[in-house]
């Protein structure tokens, strides 16, 4: 059961790397909050992105309800 044991190794990688992700972007979050949107080592406006997300599922209706769902569920999903 050598496959398994890859795709499991495979999956904890990516498992860490999208918390670390997530954590990088808290901490751009937090950066932006604080300095404003020309803080040195975020180089692009992330709360802009953000919010240009946000606004863009808001006004999708129907379809940006069940892609908010659907990322919700991705970002969730311990398997």
């Amino acid at each position: 059961m050598a496959g398994s044991n890859v795709v499991t190794t495979i999956k904890s990688w990516i498992g860490g790397l999208s918390s670390v992700a997530i954590s990088l972007l808290g901490l751009a979050i937090i950066l932006q909050v604080l300095f404003g949107s020309d803080v040195v080592f975020v180089p692009v406006d992330v709360i802009g992105n953000i919010m240009g997300l946000v606004t863009s599922l808001g006004s999708a209706g129907l379809a940006g309800l069940i892609t908010v769902g659907v990322i919700y569920w991705i970002l969730k999903n311990d398997d």
